[in-house]
């Protein structure tokens, strides 16, 4: 190989007139450094001194470094250059090396630098070497142009994307990122997830295997945690972390052992076996389930779950996962075949599923289905699986005709599940339901509204009193609202017209018809004025509301009712124009509702801090239309109060009560409140009262112990029936990069029945769940419950 030395003189050439000087000896564009022109010195290996006070050095763009200089920086090419033809008669043009990483010049700079055209470059000394988004710092590097590749030594450190890797040996092809570190300590962009090794290995862009490797979340010097393995693949690509051969030490001590082991790199799903779960509860005794997740696509998932029941025997369940732009749900699926305590095969299935077929149709689904009534008391611990009753399977179809009607279609069954010493009616099955709904805003001034339906009732077990039949309903209505900045009133009249057509086989009642003219008024006022609380300004309302309702009276004796109940009483149900919910039942009326809210509104923000109201009916005339319960025979209605208040950023408060003024008696109260100054830190107490049938406490926290210990509590207790509905305790230890936690659980399943569970889990930060999972137990019972290491 010929080596090109360039004089002082050529040197300055080539820095006042590049383009031309080196187009007459064909040599690529360069830039020179000024610095460099001044008389070359004799080839040292020695440190050269830079003078403090001379300007900071621009780095040399040039192919090869043809002359053994004492050098401070120096850019070599890429070792294969991309050229594109620029037209005839002119010279070829090189590509932008920022656009591609292959071809995006080295920046090499340090104490010394020496090399061959071609060839090779060495540098001494403080190296720092750049190239598209590596940065590689040693104290010696050779870097062989022909082959792209590198050889560094001594505090060798790579960085890339946020990835660290130091070792005191390290090769590497550039081009396609491969080659070794020897006893590598990395930490990795994103979770600063470190640790040590053998050797590492550069399997490509973003791809790593490390040999007898170490692997924690921790920070530096807190080493609560590793997992060791024979072989650890790191793929950046993939966000996906492979341990073969892997046992996990917790402080110290190994304590699992897997052949293969996969945990997400990010917090992005993946497919794989997740870490099993291991609890025990009364009713099913030692329970082992080992998850499989499969990332079927971004919109697509699905969750096998194995779960060993010592007692009963082995569970399958299943938990699939769709969305696309126009439609999303999800199925679930669990089978438990010759359950060993029940002697029955048991299955539970949930699908649910929602679309949208184009803007004005959509449709949904429901199906849940249970094998036996005692599916859900005998192998569930969540207290909202045990109370279901009613499981229903329906399909709805929807039509939105321009945002001002609209119509569904509904078929709806229901699967009831009965507590033997609790029974209750099954509910009627609608097959099909269909219901128009309309309201024309400002026509003349006034809203016209109608509501209509059809719906054909079966009873799964029929009766005399219960039979099946068919209900036709339409009720139109015009209102006229009037209404300025402070004040509205807004009269109303309708007409509701229902239709029965009977079993005859089943019932000796006659078809029938009903036609009751409802009117209405309501109006109100608000009115304003600035107020001073706690030394802070406020804006105060006060806002009486009238609400007046005719009904008439109209026999419905002969009327079976299929799905009419008594509505509670409270302030949504106050201003309503029927006291029964469905449509079987109209109350006759002749009444007035008087209610009065006030609020404290923050000026500046508009927030509603605090809200306050009382409210009474007051009647007219005698009640004549009743269902299940002796007819009212008092003028008044009880009274009703309401209060909720944010008093602080950390203290909440939510209040109401329903007094009977004429017996002097609380019918309902309840009172809850919630301290949270932080995350981590909750009290929720509760109380609830009904009238000779609900009597219960309520306490939750989640509250720091000592240092990091946090105690966890929930004990929901009837006083009437003197017992635990559901009880909750458990401490949690949060170490930053791991937490421990271990609950016990108690829910009332049925008359007389409880289930009790025992949870023990140690989480290790964005690796695994080692034990029984607590967590949407612990959601579900303390409000408010926050991941102490999040």
């Amino acid at each position: 190989m010929q080596t090109i030395r360039l004089s002082p003189i050529a040197l300055a050439l080539l820095y006042l007139y590049p383009t031309s000087a080196l187009s007459a000896t064909n040599l690529p564009l360069l830039k020179v450094d000024p610095a460099l022109l001044q008389a070359a010195e004799p080839t040292v290996q020695t440190k050269k001194t830079p003078d403090p006070s001379s300007p900071p050095k621009q780095p040399v763009s040039a192919k090869p470094i043809n002359t053994e200089n004492s050098g401070t920086a120096a850019t070599v090419p890429p070792a294969k250059s991309v050229q594109t033809d620029s037209g005839v008669g002119q010279p070829p043009k090189t590509t932008s090396p920022t656009l591609d990483p292959a071809n995006a010049p080295i920046i090499l700079s340090a104490d010394q630098i020496k090399g061959h055209q071609d060839q090779e470059v060495e540098a001494f000394g403080k190296v720092e070497m750049q190239k598209y988004d590596k940065t590689l710092f040693a104290e010696h590097l050779t870097y062989s142009q022909p082959t792209d590749e590198l050889f560094a030594e001594k505090n060798v450190r790579i960085e890339q994307k946020g990835n660290i890797i130091t070792g005191p040996e390290l090769k590497l092809k550039l081009d396609t990122n491969v080659g070794y570190m020897e006893k590598p300590a990395y930490e990795l962009a994103g979770t600063h997830a470190r640790g040590t090794g053998e050797r590492l290995e550069f399997q490509g862009e973003d791809k790593f295997q490390i040999k007898d490797a170490s692997y924690t979340t921790c920070p530096v010097g807190q080493d609560d945690w590793f997992i060791h393995a024979g072989n650890l693949d790191l793929d950046r690509t993939s966000q996906i972390g492979t341990a073969h051969h892997a046992y996990i030490e917790f402080k110290g001590v190994p304590i699992l052992y897997t052949p293969w082991l996969e945990f997400p790199l990010n917090n992005q799903r993946k497919s794989g076996l997740l870490t099993p779960s291991f609890g025990s509860s009364g009713n099913s005794g030692l329970e082992i389930t080992t998850p499989y997740y499969w990332n079927i696509a971004p919109n697509y998932d699905l969750t096998l779950s194995p779960r060993l029941l010592s007692k009963r025997g082995l569970q399958i369940g299943s938990d699939f996962r769709y969305l696309q732009p126009t439609y999303a749900g999800s199925a679930q699926f669990e089978y438990l075949p010759n359950d060993r305590v029940a002697n029955i095969n048991r299955y539970a299935l949930n699908l649910q599923h929602a679309q949208r077929f184009d803007y004005n149709w959509s449709g949904s689904l429901n199906i849940q289905k249970v094998s036996d009534d005692n599916y859900f008391r005998d192998l569930s611990t969540r207290l909202t699986n045990t109370t279901q009753t009613n499981l229903p399977r329906e399909g709805v179809l929807s039509y939105n005709g321009g945002g001002w009607w609209g119509f569904s279609a509904r078929v709806q069954r229901f699967q009831t599940l009965q507590d033997p010493l609790a029974p209750i009616v099954q509910p009627y099955h609608r097959t099909p339901q269909l219901t128009l709904t309309a309201l024309k805003q400002d026509i003349y001034g006034t809203d016209i509204g109608l509501t209509s339906e059809f719906v054909n009732f079966n009873n799964p077990a029929p009766t005399a009193l219960q039979p099946d039949g068919k209900r036709f309903t339409i009720y139109p209505s015009i209102s006229l609202p009037l209404n300025n900045s402070f004040a509205y009133i807004t009269p109303k009249i309708g007409v509701h017209y229902t239709h029965y057509t009977l079993d005859k086989n089943q019932t000796s009642f006659p078809d029938s018809t009903r036609t009751v003219p409802i009117i209405s008024v309501d109006s109100g006022m608000v009115f304003e004025r600035d107020a001073n609380f706690l030394d802070k300004a406020y804006l105060q309302t006060l806002e009486p509301r009238l609400y007046y309702l005719r009904v008439p009276y109209r026999d419905q004796s002969q009327i079976p009712n299929f799905d009419s109940g008594i509505a509670d009483f409270n302030f949504a149900q106050i201003f309503s124009e029927n006291q029964f919910t469905g449509g079987d039942r109209i109350s006759d009326a002749n009444q007035l509702t008087t209610a009065l809210t006030t609020r404290l509104i923050e000026p500046e923000t508009g927030f509603e801090r605090v809200r306050a109201a009382i409210g009474q009916r007051f009647y007219f005339n005698e009640q004549q239309v009743t269902l299940n319960a002796p007819a009212r025979n008092t003028k008044t209605s009880d009274f009703l109060a309401a209060l909720s208040a944010q008093i602080s950023s950390a203290w909440s408060l939510d209040a109401g009560w329903q007094y009977n003024p004429n017996q002097h008696l609380t019918q309902k109260s309840s009172f809850s409140t919630r301290y949270r100054p932080e995350p981590g830190k909750v009290i929720n107490m509760s109380y609830r009262f009904t009238r000779d049938s609900l009597k219960q406490i309520d306490l939750s926290t989640q509250w720091p112990l000592s240092g990091n210990i946090s105690g966890l509590a929930r004990l929901n207790y009837s006083l009437l029936d003197s017992t635990i509905v559901e009880g909750l305790a458990g401490i949690e230890y949060s170490a930053g990069c791991w937490a421990f936690r271990v609950v016990a659980h108690r829910i009332a399943t049925a008359t007389a029945q409880s289930s009790n569970s025992i949870f023990l889990q140690l989480e290790l930060n964005g690796v695994s769940r080692l034990g029984s999972n607590p967590l949407d137990t612990l959601k579900q019972n303390i409000s408010g419950y926050t991941k102490t290491n999040e």
